[in-house]
């Protein structure tokens, strides 16, 4: 899908200008949904119970995490 590669390779060239929603956007694509929302907080969790919880505003160290993530998922 080449709008989700065109988020990650934005995500990768500029980590701190990344908006919740496309992160989100990401994460949906490789199979995680949304488990829980609390405040700020929200928690995403795939088929295999990988757990990843993201603070918004985004921080650069949440995106570097979502890439790592999927990196593995890739591979």
């Amino acid at each position: 899908m080449p709008q989700i590669e065109k988020i990650i390779r934005k995500m990768q060239e500029q980590p701190h200008g990344i908006r919740l929603a496309e992160a989100e956007r990401v994460l949906f694509y490789y199979g995680y949904r949304l488990a829980r929302k609390k405040g700020s907080h929200r928690h995403y969790i795939n088929e295999n119970g990988d757990v990843i919880t993201l603070k918004n505003p985004l921080k650069a160290a949440y995106v570097i995490e979502i890439l790592a993530r999927i990196d593995r998922k890739k591979g």
